[in-house]
């Protein structure tokens, strides 16, 4: 994990988001590009309509807010490659990613509601459904981000390798293990036989190292990856995605808000 792409508008949130990236990087040397993305209406954007003092007033204005962030105790030392972007957010990242060649997005979410949003047409979702770099979203402040335990949940079904071989190499080098969780449901039901014989098939050949296979009962997929993080006290949970076609085609139908909403915890999701 060389290059950490984190978004920003300045928030809280995103803060969080940043110290969490700068922690990762400080492990594991890697570089910081902070992205603040304007996403200026189209006659402010325009240098021929007349208003480019008033775009170059937002310009000066993120520029001074990036100042004012490098004063922050917790950057002290760190270096920082900063960029303003000027298009929807998902687009200047995703340009941000290739130019840069991005390892890992970090993003932060504002609690509850924010983490409501990311799956009903925000910013987070967006880049999260178009990303074909890992997204880490980050909820709240974390003094430290140790990730011991690392809860992947999938359906197990064959296009899902690609994903889980991304969750895999990201477990190693956060010095994580991996449990492979399959839920089951009254809606989906499979025997203990059943599922056991899906995830094996599944990991087979995938050269998957230090990882735990899991069978949990429970009365939807939403609360059975809580439920499971919970009692096994991981710090992590991931998934994978199928790009524009979003995280709710993953579980054959959608995740509900209620998951997401009492995940308390951060959320990766990997590019099926």
């Amino acid at each position: 994990m060389k290059r950490i792409l984190v978004p920003t508008d300045f928030s809280e949130q995103a803060e969080n988001a940043l110290k969490v990236a700068i922690k990762l990087a400080e492990k594991h040397k890697s570089e910081i590009y902070l992205l603040h993305s304007m996403e200026m209406p189209l006659h402010l954007a325009s240098a021929d309509s007349g208003t480019l003092p008033e775009s170059l007033f937002f310009i000066k204005l993120a520029e001074k807010r990036f100042g004012d962030l490098r004063k922050k105790k917790y950057l002290e030392g760190i270096t920082i490659n900063e960029a303003i972007g000027h298009n929807e957010i998902y687009e200047d990242i995703e340009e941000a990613c290739k130019k840069n060649k991005i390892d890992l997005i970090v993003m932060g979410s504002t609690g509850a509601s924010g983490f409501k949003e990311m799956f009903v047409g925000s910013n987070t979702e967006k880049v999260v459904r178009t990303s074909d770099t890992p997204v880490l979203v980050i909820k709240n402040n974390h003094p430290e981000f140790n990730i011991n335990d690392f809860v992947f949940a999938t359906d197990f079904s064959e296009d899902g390798r690609g994903a889980l071989s991304k969750a895999h190499k990201f477990a190693n080098m956060v010095g994580a293990k991996m449990h492979l969780l399959f839920v089951n449901t009254p809606a989906n039901f499979k025997t203990s036989l059943q599922a056991q014989t899906i995830m094996e098939n599944f990991v087979r050949g995938m050269r998957v190292e230090n990882y735990t296979l899991n069978i949990y009962n429970d009365t939807s997929v939403e609360k059975g990856i809580l439920n499971f993080t919970q009692h096994i006290n991981a710090k992590l949970i991931g998934m994978g995605t199928h790009g524009r076609k979003g995280i709710s085609h993953f579980f054959n139908g959608s995740i509900s808000e209620d998951m997401v909403n009492h995940a308390n915890m951060p959320v990766i999701t990997f590019k099926i």
